[in-house]
């Protein structure tokens, strides 16, 4: 009954893990000339029936000369419209009014001849003040934060390191196995993002499912020697290469400023690198917490590791599949 409770759970709770949902809505808010300004933006729909098309909040003294124009996407409406601003933007805000949950908004403003200015937008903090001199290191810093919070809300990434983590156990192997992750996406990353290759997304994300259904089946083997326990960095650096074609499509939802392109990247890749050793560090923490005060269950815990990380990717694997 214990081993059924468990199944139940992990299978309602892979229902609402939509993996890589990082879909935040996207505005720009470019200078065309003057005091006249290009205002676009991208809103995800949650479904085919949610198609009003909201709109942006603008600095004071800034108003849209006529009705804004619109386009459906792939799950998401497109809004552009020309802004007229009396005066300057510096000092005014803008934001996101209907922000909700742990939803998100990432803000580009490029006023003409200065540099572009980049913003996460939150339900804490939903508008963003336009500032007259950005920092150098703002775009970094932006970048860097999305990173981080891709790989801990992208749950289809975190199951893949945790289950590589369980996998190889020892520290110095995990640190070997985990570099030839990083190296693989970001090479994958780097290489979508520039444009020199790309997949279709869909299929991408059903292969994404199926590595962590092929590290759950590795767990479940135990201590057999097996390719991924012989050579776990290899393993590592092959489906590296898969999940970095994930990560340049979520990036590719957000969008990278224009001319600052290269640091935009390196920032969100080095924010992917710093949350997955945030997960690593604390899978191996609580794997040798366990060890040391309670090492009969050790394998207990393991075993039910196993299969809700075995469960889930099957879930997401026959959804995609279905999708």
């Amino acid at each position: 009954m214990r081993w059924l409770a468990a199944l139940l759970v992990l299978l309602l709770f892979a229902g609402p893990a939509a993996a890589d949902e990082l879909r935040p809505v996207s505005i720009q808010f470019e200078q065309a000339a003057g005091q006249q300004w290009r205002l676009s933006w991208k809103q995800p729909l949650s479904s085919p029936a949610d198609d009003e098309l909201l709109v942006p909040t603008l600095p004071r003294g800034c108003r849209m000369v006529g009705q804004p124009a619109r386009d459906l996407a792939a799950l998401a409406l497109v809004g552009r419209a020309e802004v007229a601003c009396a005066g300057r933007v510096e000092g005014g805000e803008i934001g996101w009014p209907a922000l909700a949950g742990n939803a998100d908004a990432i803000v580009r403003i490029a006023p003409a001849g200065r540099p572009v200015q980049v913003y996460r937008l939150t339900t804490e903090a939903p508008t963003a003040r336009i500032a007259a001199k950005p920092e150098s290191l703002q775009v970094w810093r932006s970048y860097f934060r999305i990173g981080v919070i891709h790989i801990l809300e992208g749950w289809d990434h975190l199951l893949f390191v945790i289950a590589l983590v369980l996998l190889v156990a020892r520290p110095w192997p995990v640190v070997k196995a985990a570099t030839a992750f990083t190296v693989a996406h970001s090479l994958t990353l780097a290489a979508v993002t520039l444009g020199v290759t790309g997949l279709p997304q869909r299929p991408v994300e059903v292969l994404i499912a199926l590595s962590i259904v092929f590290l759950a089946v590795e767990l479940a083997k135990g201590e057999r020697e097996t390719l991924a326990r012989r050579l776990p960095w290899v393993v590592a650096f092959v489906f590296g290469l898969l999940h970095g074609f994930g990560f340049a499509g979520a990036l590719r939802e957000i969008g990278l400023p224009e001319g600052e392109v290269p640091a935009a990247l390196v920032s969100f890749n080095l924010g992917v690198e710093a949350g997955q050793l945030l997960i690593i560090a604390a899978v191996l923490c609580l794997r040798a917490l366990v060890e040391r005060f309670a090492p009969t269950v050790e394998q207990a815990m393991l075993r039910i590791a196993t299969y809700a990380i075995g469960v889930t990717g099957a879930f997401w694997l026959i959804e995609r599949i279905a999708a």
